[in-house]
């Protein structure tokens, strides 16, 4: 039954990693659920969900060739570098601290979730942004999703939104495969410092790649805030269970 329940979980949140973000609201607590500790689950769900991120960004690839307005290499670098330097932050905190933190950075990646796009349409309405700020701004965002995670899809989105791109499936695109990158870095860190939980990462892996490649379509069909909405609940639901378990 636990093996049933990491496959589903890792599946759609490939699905909802590539149409509206959240794959972590789904993986983490799988994890929990299953038994692995919070620091670890965390390593093992960024270790699952890193190929499904990147098998999106395939599926999206006509619409990344489209993308003029973001310097690839430089944008990817310094999310290398940020998720690294994320990773290595997570490996350094100790098991009991990190527990006692999950519910804030639960209850803070739902709501940056909730007012993503609203937040990011208000930014975008009043303030222009050159491409050095946009390095900056996603150099910081890079070392919270090595460090944790949830919610980094919209942070992405509202900085390359404020940036100017407005093809939405392309932002999605250069999306799963920043994401993906900065994720496989980190994955690297928490292999080499012995965090991951190895049978239940590898059983999410595939699950979660076959999920993000299904996504890519999915989200061509599915309005995405059906999804957002969902993953939002899902959020809530585990904040305030950890809030009550953890605290």
């Amino acid at each position: 039954m636990l093996t049933l329940l990491l496959i589903v979980s890792a599946f759609f949140a490939g699905v909802l990693n590539a149409v509206a973000g959240g794959g972590s609201f789904l993986t983490f607590p799988a994890l929990i659920l299953a038994g692995v500790p919070p620091l670890n689950a965390n390593a093992t769900s960024t270790v699952a969900v890193s190929p499904g991120a990147l098998a999106s960004a395939f599926g999206y690839r006509r619409e990344l060739g489209r993308i003029r307005e973001v310097h690839l290499p430089s944008f990817l670098g310094i999310s290398l570098v940020g998720g690294l330097l994320g990773a290595l932050l997570l490996l350094w905190t100790p098991q009991r601290t990190f527990e006692v933190i999950v519910p804030w950075l639960l209850l803070f990646a739902t709501l940056l979730f909730a007012i993503g796009p609203t937040a990011s349409a208000w930014v975008r309405r009043n303030f222009t942004i050159g491409h050095g700020t946009v390095l900056a701004v996603q150099f910081l965002i890079a070392i919270y999703g090595g460090y944790f995670g949830g919610g980094i899809g919209i942070l992405i989105l509202a900085t390359l939104g404020v940036f100017g791109l407005t093809d939405l499936h392309a932002m999605n695109g250069l999306k799963s495969l920043v994401s993906g990158c900065l994720n496989a870095v980190a994955v690297a860190a928490f292999v080499a410092g012995g965090a991951v939980y190895w049978t239940e990462a590898l059983i999410m892996l595939v699950a979660a790649m076959a999920g993000g490649y299904a996504g890519a379509s999915v989200a061509r069909h599915i309005p995405p805030p059906v999804l957002r909405k969902l993953v939002i609940l899902v959020g809530a639901a585990m904040t305030v269970y950890f809030f009550l378990t953890k605290t």
